[in-house]
């Protein structure tokens, strides 16, 4: 490692003029050297390390390291607007980064969060000077992959973000009040207001909050389509590192990107999934220790990726299969917790297990089961009802959309009658999961509007339940329709291991608050839903042969790798 060089504070001018400052971490030697570059909008000397290294370490490996605030935050001018400026001040940080002196010309970027957000506005420029990027935990269709999921607003996730920006906002301006009002609200969310996805905070203290705009577009319209990066990357081809966790809120954009670029890119695409939530990567997340191969060797990983593209280095990494999954398991050490290699995202044939039901399976969890498949299913309509009391609604646990995230023991949750649980036998092998999960629901609900929650569970030997996946759907019917129809729930995509003499479980609401807002059950807005207009709403699941619910596992037939 080389000796480093205090950091220096430097600026540049944008071609509107705004300043722009940054940290600069050189290497104390002889140049030149490639420059890696981080831009944010939390202050540059956080520099992300929540969850990389300080960047002095990899200023120590050869690189000149550059930590920018973004127009209108930290000390830099200009006024903030989310994602707004972006695209042009990217190209020109990149512009300005290739020539410091001792610089080789050479630009790489990494970042997670709002700095993989910056990365691919820069790409989106194809800036000549940029030659690799690492995009952790980023939304590349922003209504999808960010601001709602299933056609549900993530109330959780979004509002605390909101209020976490305009704080720094009200700090960067001085006002004592506001900051402390929001900080405040920070650490015990306005949840309960008259209209509770619209706190009155925000309208007060942040009109101009992005916030109010995501509320005002619960569709995917052009709003979307332009602030999106994907519409942005259609001609992109750029070797990238994509970076992403199982209880990330953000995992469906890593992999909308990944898949993307992957599918029409002539230069590497290479994806690492950990048991990580957004921050930080650790080997624990929620109540499960994951063990030692959970630690993070993403600066390792991103350290290969840039020497190879910024240096012209062979490097080990090059060796190694394109995706890496880690496995996740309860059952440590005796099975599971390492990573998987797979040439490409895997895609095994679907198995579908059954949903069967004495109709109790809210009450007694021996009456809902999941049917492995070819097993006889009654040809009656069997069903079970669910009433959803927006006075109580079914509270969010772990998971990747709630705080805290991860896997928690939900055995007294799941004994909540408004919660139907539907579980397997245990299982004589290991059954193994890797790639996308699906769950189909025949039901039907005497409301305009109702949710549906889906929590894919492991149930251990000892009678603890940890949940491993979990997906929503805010269905909008408009009126009660005559059939019974299908309606389909894309959970997070996993890589797991679910040990012999272990069972499987599914586990169906129709809420999961505060990570989305309680549906009213009127078919109003979430940004205009009355909390005084919340309404009760019965729905029925059904099951068996005439309306085959079912899960839709990607059960994995052969052995995977080891890295």
């Amino acid at each position: 490692m080389l000796p480093v060089h205090p950091k220096q504070t430097l600026s540049m001018l944008t071609r509107d003029r705004v300043r722009l400052d940054a940290d600069v971490y050189y290497p104390d030697s002889e140049g030149p050297f490639p420059v890696l570059l981080i831009r944010q909008p939390y202050g540059r000397s956080i520099a992300s390390t929540v969850v990389y290294a300080h960047p002095t370490w990899y200023a120590a490996q050869g690189y000149i390291v550059v930590i920018q605030d973004v127009r209108g935050r930290g000390t830099s001018e200009g006024e903030f607007h989310l994602f707004a400026h972006e695209m042009a001040d990217g190209y020109d940080t990149v512009n300005w980064a290739a020539t410091l002196p001792d610089s080789t010309g050479t630009v790489g970027m990494y970042g997670f969060s709002y700095q993989g957000m910056t990365q691919l506005y820069a790409a989106a420029t194809q800036p000549t000077a940029l030659k690799a990027i690492c995009p952790a935990m980023v939304g590349y269709d922003l209504y999808t992959d960010w601001a709602y999921e299933g056609g549900a607003f993530c109330l959780q996730a979004n509002l605390g973000w909101a209020i976490q920006l305009e704080a720094e906002t009200a700090r960067l301006r001085g006002d004592r009040a506001a900051y402390h009002a929001l900080f405040a609200a920070s650490r015990q969310l306005p949840l309960h207001d008259p209209t509770p996805a619209r706190p009155q905070i925000l309208q007060q203290l942040a009109p101009d909050s992005f916030y109010h705009t995501w509320l005002d577009h619960p569709e995917p319209d052009d709003y979307w389509e332009t602030l999106s990066p994907k519409r942005h990357l259609a001609a992109v081809d750029l070797p990238m590192l994509h970076i992403g966790g199982w209880f990330d809120p953000f995992l469906r954009g890593t992999l909308h990107l990944y898949r993307e670029m992957q599918s029409r890119c002539s230069s590497q695409q290479r994806l690492v999934v950990g048991p990580w939530a957004h921050l930080p990567w650790g080997r624990r997340v929620g109540a499960i220790d994951y063990g030692a191969q959970a630690v993070s060797f993403i600066d390792r990983w991103q350290l290969d990726w840039f020497n190879q593209f910024l240096k012209g280095q062979d490097v080990e990494l090059a060796q190694t299969p394109a995706v890496q999954l880690f496995e996740m398991s309860t059952a440590a050490p005796t099975t599971g917790n390492g990573w998987r290699g797979f040439p490409a995202w895997p895609c095994p044939q679907p198995i579908p297990y059954f949903l069967a039901s004495g109709g109790l399976a809210g009450i007694n969890e021996q009456s809902g089961k999941l049917i492995e498949p070819n097993s006889a299913m009654p040809d009656r309509a069997p069903f079970d009802v669910l009433v959803h009391d927006p006075w109580r609604p079914v509270p969010a646990q772990g998971g990747h959309a709630a705080a805290p995230s991860g896997a928690f023991d939900r055995a007294a949750l799941d004994c909540r009658s408004d919660i139907l649980t539907y579980t397997s036998s245990p299982f004589a092998t290991d059954l193994h999961l890797a790639g996308d999960i699906v769950v189909e629901i025949y039901c039907t609900a005497d409301a305009p509007s109702f949710d549906l929650c889906a929590v894919l569970s492991e149930v251990r030997s000892d009678g603890k339940v940890y949940n491993f996946s979990q997906g929503y759907r805010r269905v909008n019917q408009g009126h009660i329709p005559e059939q019974i129809l299908p309606q389909t729930i894309q959970l997070q995509a996993n890589c797991t291991v679910i040990p012999a003499g272990h069972a499987l479980r599914l586990s169906l609401s129709a809420a999961c608050f505060p990570a989305y807002p309680v549906n009213p059950g009127t078919g109003a807005l979430p940004g205009e839903a009355q909390l005084m207009d919340a309404r009760i709403i019965t729905l029925t699941i059904y099951n068996g042969n005439l309306h085959p619910s079912q899960v839709l596992l990607p059960v994995m037939q052969q052995p995977v790798m080891q890295q």
